[in-house]
């Protein structure tokens, strides 16, 4: 199977690091919101999730960056998917309401996030 990664973390599209499985690179100038408004758009386009949109933790949601994985192939509406990108942008939303983007710590979420890249590539690769 192969891959898209719609991402808008700047150190993973400059880095030297091959992620074979992937095939295409959205790059999305703009916020953690707008990288999920982008894989809204791509699995209304037929696209399935991958990778969950949001972090495991809390702190994940503060960071400025994240990289989220979908199918290369196009299918049917997949409706888990839909609810769970909008889910997910409802979450972000009221969690970031009365909350800052922690820019400060840019460097370690775009590290982190190309961590747990590799993470959900090695995952989906076990399950194919």
């Amino acid at each position: 199977m192969k891959y898209i990664v719609v991402t808008n973390n700047n150190s993973l599209i400059e880095s030297e690091k091959d992620f074979s499985d992937v095939i295409d690179y959205v790059f999305v100038d703009g916020n953690f919101l707008d990288v999920l408004v982008k894989v809204r758009d791509l699995i209304h386009m037929g696209h399935k999730l991958i990778s969950h949109p949001l972090g495991a933790s809390i702190r994940i949601m503060f960071s400025p960056v994240r990289s989220i994985l979908l199918s290369d192939e196009k299918y049917d509406a997949d409706i888990l998917s839909m609810e769970v990108i909008e889910s997910s942008i409802d979450k972000y939303k009221a969690t970031m309401e009365n909350r800052n983007i922690d820019f400060r710590n840019k460097d370690d979420y775009e590290f982190i996030d190309i961590e747990l890249l590799k993470s959900a590539l090695d995952e989906a690769r076990m399950f194919k």
